[in-house]
């Protein structure tokens, strides 16, 4: 059974029990797709996607959308008063895995918005890029640029 969907674009529609039923999506690149809805032919680039707050903005044939996803779940949690209020604040960011900080973006008193990278971490000859999950102030900065880290050490304290 097809997944229904409700969307809100641009903070003006709402559309409800939307479905994929019927759309071919075919990928041209990691950013551009050729979209098939209704026998209607579409091209689309992706501009922006959050997965944790289920947006996207497209850019579909030339024109600019700005859509809020919700399934069923959002909906049932939405109806029964259990949704989370405005901005996730978290208080403090450990490192998910050993490695070296190669950098540190922020300092404390610094206010910060969920997406906003706060280090760069390398674990596994690889880069990580640890980003704020919420908005919040920067209270503390316990590490330094060059330091060591164990997984689950305090890397930035949030207030």
């Amino acid at each position: 059974m097809p997944k229904k969907y409700s969307a809100r674009v641009n903070d003006d529609f709402q559309f409800d029990e939307l479905s994929t039923t019927g759309l071919d999506v075919i990928s041209i690149d990691e950013k551009h797709f050729h979209l098939i809805k209704d026998g209607k032919s579409y091209q689309a680039e992706l501009i922006h996607l959050d997965p944790l707050r289920k947006e996207v903005t497209l850019k579909i044939n030339g024109s600019s959308y700005q859509v809020k996803l919700q399934d069923q779940y959002d909906r049932l949690i939405q109806k029964m008063g259990l949704q989370v209020k405005a901005g996730l604040q978290l208080k403090d960011i450990k490192a998910p895995m050993p490695g070296l900080v190669l950098d540190i973006l922020v300092e404390a008193g610094q206010a910060v918005n969920a997406g906003d990278p706060l280090l760069i971490l390398e674990a596994m000859k690889m880069e990580n890029v640890i980003k704020a999950l919420g908005d919040g102030v920067i209270k503390e900065v316990p590490i330094q640029k060059g330091a060591a880290v164990e997984k689950g050490q305090l890397l930035v304290g949030l207030e």
